[in-house]
């Protein structure tokens, strides 16, 4: 018993250290910290978890994994996730490609920006909106409205 308990503070770490070690580019030592935090429904080492596979820092390149963690933040309604999903679907990376749900994304997280991001992630939205026919606007705004985020358990 006495050995579990010395090992598991080794084992526990918080998403701080991942942080820290992301923030010194020590991208190994973060997707180490961020994939059981991950895994346990936190939704920052989520996206943060998403970028390491999109960019491959830290482990493989990996679009479909960077799909599944920014999907598993962005319905729990990150901001920063919801927007990286929606560059996904815009590109097909990862996930069919899909202009309705990009669009869908990149609605959501323009309106949970913070001011300082907003203005420059309302330019990526308006841009894949041309690409859009008004049917397909009016179907990307609905599933936003329809849209609301859910914690996991």
């Amino acid at each position: 018993m006495f050995l579990l308990c010395a090992v598991a503070p080794a084992h526990a770490q918080s998403l701080g250290q991942g942080l820290a070690a992301f923030k010194r580019q020590d991208y190994v030592t973060a997707s180490r910290v961020f994939i059981p935090l991950a895994e346990r429904g936190n939704v920052a080492a989520q996206s943060y978890l998403g970028f390491l596979f999109e960019t491959g820092r830290g482990v493989p390149q990996n679009y479909t994994e960077a799909a599944m963690w920014y999907r598993r933040a962005a319905e729990q309604g990150d901001a920063r996730a919801q927007y990286s999903l929606g560059l996904l679907y815009d590109r097909g990376q990862g996930v069919p490609q899909d202009i309705v749900e990009a669009s869908k994304w990149l609605n959501l997280s323009t309106a949970a920006s913070p001011p300082r991001v907003r203005e420059s992630r309302a330019r990526i939205r308006d841009a894949v909106t041309t690409k859009m026919t008004r049917g397909e606007i009016a179907q990307a705004r609905l599933r936003a409205l329809e849209w609301a985020p859910s914690r996991e358990r």
